[in-house]
């Protein structure tokens, strides 16, 4: 390995992967169509990134899209799914191949993945391989975003901000303070919340960091109590009527950035990254973690 991190060259290279991603999603005809009810599955962060999928497709009014952890996914006949979505980088998940296996010749499928050479293609009725965003690394960065640019582009979005801010995200200074900082909440609204939820699992991954994740307006129903001097509570996309005030009133540090959420979790890539370095932490073997979950071997018949 050189003397970078997997895990540095690989978040590096969003704003490239990111792009090819665009190119792939806008013209690609195997994802779900306007209308079709859907149904999405991952598991850990492949999981946040379906819930800020599915978000952003229901609110596009494209139609009803429910994220499921694939260990707690209900795809009963009742529930009139058109499509399911499985997102996974390594394609050799467990419970995503289960849930492939059981929706086999009932509902159709189409797997995002990051190897095309693993049990998920057969299981699938379509892949749309993404071997550029692959990685070598356990903590997941690249794949992830890729995988979430993919889907946005399909859902008719613009993303070139979005890699203009990943690549400005790359050069932002990374404060001190967020290195040293106790603990970290993350907040989000709308298809946010995905990314919040996938922001602390990536610090507690790389850097064995405090970490929590809300939605926006539920953290002052409660969770607002552990914010103290020393910790910080970072927001993805806009901020609801005095939350800020009300952050800053406890002694933490509120951080909210301009750019797109999306490219603010690469600044939080770099973090974690920087954390995990302060820490003497290996991030790209962090501890009890493997690339990918086997409760058993897949059979792929």
């Amino acid at each position: 390995m050189s003397e970078a991190s997997y895990m540095e060259q690989e978040l590096r290279s969003q704003p490239e992967t990111w792009q090819e991603a665009a190119r792939i999603g806008a013209a690609n005809s195997s994802l779900p169509r306007a209308g079709q009810r859907v149904a999405v599955i991952g598991c850990g962060t492949s999981w946040f990134m379906a819930q800020s999928y599915a978000a952003l497709r229901e609110g596009a009014g494209l139609g009803v899209t429910d994220p499921f952890a694939a260990s707690e996914a209900f795809l009963g006949d009742d529930r009139g799914y058109d499509a399911v979505v499985a997102i996974t980088r390594s394609g050799t998940t467990t419970e995503v191949l289960r849930v492939l296996d059981a929706a086999k010749g009932r509902i159709p499928t189409v797997t995002i993945i990051g190897d095309p050479e693993t049990p998920a293609v057969a299981l699938s009725d379509d892949t749309v391989a993404l071997p550029f965003a692959d990685e070598k690394s356990v903590v997941q960065t690249r794949f992830a975003t890729t995988a979430l640019t993919l889907l946005r582009a399909h859902l008719g979005e613009d993303v070139s901000r979005a890699v203009a801010d990943a690549q400005d995200a790359l050069t932002a200074p990374v404060a001190q303070e967020w290195v040293d900082a106790e603990q970290f909440s993350f907040l989000g609204t709308g298809w946010t919340f995905g990314l919040a939820n996938e922001a602390a699992l990536k610090m507690r991954e790389a850097s064995q960091s405090w970490t929590e994740s809300y939605p926006a307006m539920e953290y002052r129903h409660g969770p607002i109590a552990i914010a103290a001097p020393g910790r910080v509570t970072w927001l993805f996309g806009q901020a609801p009527d005095g939350l800020e005030a009300d952050v800053m009133r406890t002694g933490a540090r509120f951080v909210r950035h301009d750019r797109d959420p999306l490219a603010d979790l690469v600044l939080v890539h770099r973090v974690a990254l920087e954390r995990a370095r302060a820490r003497g932490l290996d991030p790209d073997n962090p501890r009890s973690l493997t690339r990918s979950v086997m409760l058993e071997a897949p059979a792929v018949s």
